[in-house]
């Protein structure tokens, strides 16, 4: 029989063509150990939001089933990813008098309060309320203003939301899969736990994360992030690309694209077979035609991207771009990138990681991973606050106390 253990997560990252689930514990050393994982492809979602709700529900219960067994504990709570053109994210600033001359958590409190404020809606769910920056009698680049002495604190925050509905269908789905949603939270940022690294943070990275048929966005300086967006295109219209042109099923496209898509500098002077669509029989391409359908789309991406990262064109990118999801496999994709963007690109495996490590050393699992680490450390800020009997009731402390320790724990 399944059993639950303490200090255990899962997360569940529902994307346009697959639901994944991985479960995992924390280790002594404070890594993730996987436990379990679950894969299931799936159409039920179109540019994060749900279009079928029974086919979401079925492939849920079928990917948590998978991480279920696999791991031998009991999954009935999730830590569930959202993402998509409907999710929406705006600076917000702040200003409050300190009330005993050193500021104190309910200073933050009121001045983070302050800045939600013009944000609140009741069409948009709040999913992170990130402190950028707080400014202190004019000090600015404070990061922790607890115990500074002052008589004027300003916050300058960074606000995420969803579409309300939106979220609450995905809740929805969850619930009538048997599960409890712990938390909610925004798939780029879980995916920067799993494959960033906090001097990446510093310096400035672009984590691009290219899904099957979206490509999410996320730009990070000086420790935090700073920008999001995400386009409606990924690895699947370049695999549409290659059924059209070479004749041949989705199914054997995407088996081609894996395995001979690639850089021009990269082919090899070969042939190679395609499937007939409804046939028995097959016909032959050179890897060159495939190589100028693979390099059209991919450079088409490259280029959207490129203009997106030139609404945060304010923000640096020393360290470059870490390009992650499924589709940041294909053969050859960094050197198209680097050549289109200038500068040092690397793909984002999922690190720090034991237990399942082999199984889960693959980008398409990245959301995932970083979903049970977020989990996981958010289940030791609840124990620890269970045991001190301290910031419990107040949600907005408690976002607080998650963006202080950004920098402070190793991802």
């Amino acid at each position: 029989m399944a059993k639950k253990v303490d200090r255990f997560a899962v997360g569940l990252d529902i994307g346009t063509t697959k639901v994944c689930a991985v479960a995992g514990e924390q280790t002594k050393e404070g890594s993730l150990k996987v436990t379990g994982i679950g894969k299931k492809e799936s159409q039920a979602l179109k540019n994060g939001v749900v279009v079928n709700m029974e086919q979401m529900v079925a492939d849920i219960k079928d990917a948590v089933h998978q991480a279920e067994r696999m791991s031998g504990n009991k999954i009935d709570e999730v830590y569930l990813g959202v993402s998509g053109s409907h999710i929406k994210a705006q600076s917000s600033s702040s200003v409050v008098a300190v009330k005993n001359k050193e500021i104190s958590m309910s200073d933050v409190r009121r001045v983070i309060d302050g800045a939600k404020t013009g944000v609140a809606s009741p069409e948009r769910y709040i999913l992170h309320i990130i402190p950028q920056e707080f400014i202190v009698d004019g000090q600015e680049g404070i990061r922790d203003p607890l115990g500074i002495v002052g008589t004027r604190l300003e916050a300058k925050v960074y606000i995420i939301t969803g579409l309300m509905a939106c979220v609450q269908n995905m809740i929805k789905g969850c619930q009538k899969s048997n599960l409890r949603v712990k938390d909610i939270i925004l798939e780029p940022i879980a995916s920067s736990r799993a494959v960033l690294y906090p001097e990446e943070m510093e310096l400035g990275v672009a984590l691009i994360d290219i899904g099957g048929k979206t490509t999410n966005i996320a730009v990070f300086n000086n420790g935090s992030i700073r920008y999001i967006s995400s386009l409606n295109i990924g690895g699947a219209h370049i695999t549409n690309d290659i059924a059209l042109g070479l004749r041949t099923s989705l199914k054997n496209a995407e088996h081609i694209k894996l395995k001979y898509g690639c850089a021009p500098s990269l082919i090899e002077e070969k042939n190679i077979e395609i499937e007939d669509i409804g046939k028995d029989t097959s016909h032959t391409v050179s890897q060159h035609l495939l190589t100028q359908i693979v390099e059209a789309r991919v450079e088409e991406i490259c280029l959207m991207i490129k203009e997106e990262l030139k609404k945060a064109e304010e923000h640096t990118l020393g360290a470059g771009l870490v390009i992650t999801g499924g589709s940041s496999q294909l053969i050859g994709l960094p050197e198209i990138a680097e050549e289109i963007f200038g500068m040092p690109v690397r793909i984002g495996n999922p690190h720090n990681i034991s237990g399942l490590k082999e199984a889960i050393d693959n980008p398409s699992y990245s959301t995932a991973a970083g979903l049970v680490m977020d989990g996981l450390k958010k289940e030791n800020d609840s124990a620890y606050c269970n045991e001190n009997n301290e910031g419990r009731e107040n949600w907005i402390i408690k976002m607080f106390n998650r963006a202080r320790t950004w920098l402070k724990e190793s991802f």
